[in-house]
């Protein structure tokens, strides 16, 4: 096993029209961060693994399915007829902005403890990987607590998506008391421009400083949408551009797909995230930045993820 991952598995539904009073036609695409980030690395090839939780409903038992097809290990994957599946709505505002909404009081991914766990599936894996979505609400907070200090324990390299949702928190002082946990937690961090902005009131390059300085990170990248993004060890550091020329139909799940694209490839270096050179780490962000943004020219999160040829195709260019 390469990477195993907790968290949310659900159901996105992407606005697709509107009508002449507002209300969305919308269509239903697999997703939530930590499924988009395995989707990714396991179409690179590596060995996958979700541990989470759906319900017994119909969207469960298609997700179940999904991650199936996709080729992620599903034994970590529970299930459980006293929660609904968690289900977001991605609806736009009149600049074209996303905005979020959940049905999620309670959402099973939520419901997750600490005894279901499979820890076979982290005994077995290089890489640890974390969002915050499950540091919410409990018991999936303390279950998040705990997952990550047994991995910790047993020596695997601990990545960390922050993919701050404010609609979720019950307030964003929480919400900020959260990601900074997970910071102190973590080797290798993906963060957007707009997360370090919350957290810190920085840009990103001095964000991106920041994190390295305060927290015992090993490698930070800094995603910036459209405009690439910003990469950084104590070794070294850089910036690749955006990808032009793509016509964009959807950026749900992009970040997260940069997050496994850029862990899958880190991996084939066989390095260490601290002891890689700008060369290295250029090669690293490029193939993430091309990936995720090759996912947005197409609906959804883990459906969206391109082929390693048509990224490889991509980076010639």
């Amino acid at each position: 096993m390469d990477v195993v991952a907790l968290g949310e598995l659900l159901i996105d539904f992407a606005t697709q029209s509107s009508d002449g009073d507002g209300y969305p036609t919308m269509a239903a695409h697999p997703g939530g961060a930590p499924a988009n980030f395995l989707a990714a690395l396991t179409k690179f090839g590596a060995k996958t693994a979700l541990l989470g939780k759906v319900g017994t409903d119909a969207f469960g038992k298609m997700l179940l399915g999904t991650l199936k097809k996709t080729g992620i290990e599903t034994r970590g994957l529970l299930t459980d007829d006293r929660y609904f599946t968690t289900l977001a709505f991605v609806t736009f505002d009149q600049h074209g902005d996303r905005e979020f909404s959940f049905s999620r009081k309670p959402g099973a991914d939520t419901m997750l403890t600490f005894d279901e766990l499979d820890l076979s599936l982290i005994d077995e894996a290089r890489v640890f990987h974390f969002g915050t979505l499950s540091l919410t609400d409990e018991p999936a907070r303390s279950t998040t607590y705990q997952a990550v200090a047994y991995a910790k324990a047993q020596g695997k390299l601990i990545t960390y998506d922050p993919n701050l949702r404010k609609p979720l928190w019950h307030s964003l002082e929480e919400a900020r008391e959260q990601l900074i946990w997970g910071l102190t937690q973590a080797d290798v961090v993906k963060i957007s421009d707009e997360e370090v902005d919350f957290l810190f009131g920085l840009g990103v390059q001095e964000g991106a400083e920041y994190i390295l300085n305060h927290f015992d990170v090993k490698l930070v990248f800094v995603t910036c949408g459209a405009d690439g993004c910003w990469f950084q060890n104590r070794r070294a550091r850089g910036q690749v551009p955006g990808i032009t020329g793509l016509k964009v139909i959807d950026t749900t799940g992009a970040g997260d797909i940069f997050g496994g694209s850029a862990v899958w490839k880190l991996l084939q270096t066989g390095e260490k995230p601290e002891e890689l050179e700008e060369d290295a780490l250029r090669d690293i962000a490029t193939f993430a930045c091309t990936s995720a943004s090759l996912s947005t020219t197409r609906s959804g999160g883990i459906s969206s993820v391109p082929a390693y040829s048509e990224v490889i195709e991509r980076m010639g260019r």
